[in-house]
């Protein structure tokens, strides 16, 4: 069998960069190279695109003094990685199809899936649609809400507002629920920019953290819950995992507890009822096909501990994928194991591709 050209890419412009790379670390080590041609490609937070040898060893190091600046240009035909040396470009290898392990912006926003969809290229995961709408919680919600999906109250607004009208930005977060509110970056993940927040003191130091990240800043009733999650694979014809849930080691799943804390407790299966199982991959299964989601997610909910009421949280399109991620243990209890997990995912980023070469591009009257 012919070897597929992949292109491993992580790295980025996001808070979540470090997490890139412990995804990409995992997603190497899983990939076949008797079915797989690899080229690792690394994004530096300022933006620059590098590849070459031990590509990933030398982003974990911060030491790129080796790697060359690459380039994919954004127009269909040979989807070739180029070299560019100052105003020249010359070809490295043709790629067949790239997996991008980016968390967060400039990543798992759509903007990068826009530049694939212009280079006519396969790629692992959800298209730009499914991506913008997954990655900005507001919009999410809002579409969640307005499907009957139960969501957590909340309110965003654009940093600029909340530092013209931050009195005013107070008084609408204490009316729309009691203390404690969650203040979050409405565009980024893996709890990077998330406060918890007990009083107004809190709250203000929570919309200047939020407001560091991203120019949209959410504002979100907190839950007393239990955090149940579940993964999602496929284009037309999705299927879900079984449930997990997260002790988280800190008052919430914040980042430090999901990637320095070993208290952190995950449960594989989730100790919930079958009702409720059925419940949460239902739940699952109807957002990720609303927002046109693709490849995978990892959907999370959370269990308000008093009422046992349901809330979906949010949706991932990008999920971590260390091979202690909630996404690929999931699937691994559910009998697909991570380096099947790969393959899969790989193999519906072409299904993918030949769909869309079935639209037409040209209109005749």
């Amino acid at each position: 069998m012919k070897k597929i050209r992949i292109g491993i890419l992580f790295g980025g412009r996001s808070g979540e960069y470090e997490v890139s790379l412990m995804s990409a670390r995992s997603v190497l080590s899983a990939l076949d190279p008797n079915k797989y041609l690899i080229t690792e490609i690394g994004i530096t937070q300022d933006g620059k695109w590098l590849s070459g040898d031990q590509v990933l060893k030398s982003f974990e190091k911060s030491d790129m003094a080796g790697l060359m600046h690459v380039v994919l240009q954004p127009e269909p035909g040979a989807t070739i990685l180029y070299q560019l040396n100052g105003s020249q470009i010359q070809p490295i290898t043709e790629l067949d199809v790239i997996f991008p392990v980016l968390h967060g912006t400039f990543g798992e926003d759509g903007t990068l899936q826009g530049l694939f969809e212009m280079a006519d290229i396969a790629y692992v995961g959800a298209g730009v649609l499914g991506s913008s709408v997954g990655m900005d919680k507001g919009v999410f919600k809002e579409v969640m809400r307005s499907n009957q999906i139960p969501v957590a109250d909340w309110l965003t607004c654009t940093r600029i507002y909340a530092e013209k009208n931050l009195d005013q930005l107070i008084s609408r977060a204490e009316n729309m629920a009691p203390y404690p509110l969650f203040t979050k970056p409405a565009n980024l993940g893996s709890s990077v920019g998330i406060t918890k927040c007990k009083n107004r003191s809190d709250l203000i130091e929570g919309i200047l953290e939020a407001a560091r990240f991203d120019r949209r800043i959410l504002i979100e009733r907190g839950i007393n819950a239990r955090e149940i999650e579940v993964s999602v694979l496929g284009n037309e014809d999705p299927k879900v995992s079984i449930p997990g849930e997260i002790k988280p080691a800190d008052e919430f799943y914040s980042y430090n507890a999901k990637y320095h804390d070993d208290r952190s407790e995950l449960y594989v299966p989730a100790l919930i009822s079958d009702e409720l199982v059925n419940k949460v991959q239902d739940l699952a299964l109807r957002s990720y096909k609303m927002i046109d989601c693709a490849g995978m997610a990892r959907v999370d909910f959370l269990l308000e501990k008093e009422t046992h009421e349901l809330f979906l949280n949010e949706l991932n399109t990008i999920p971590g994928f260390t091979k202690i991620s909630m996404y690929p243990k999931l699937w691994e209890a559910s009998g697909l194991p991570y380096p099947a997990l790969v393959d899969e995912l790989v193999e519906l980023a072409l299904e993918r591709k030949l769909e869309r070469n079935r639209s037409q591009r040209i209109y005749r009257s």
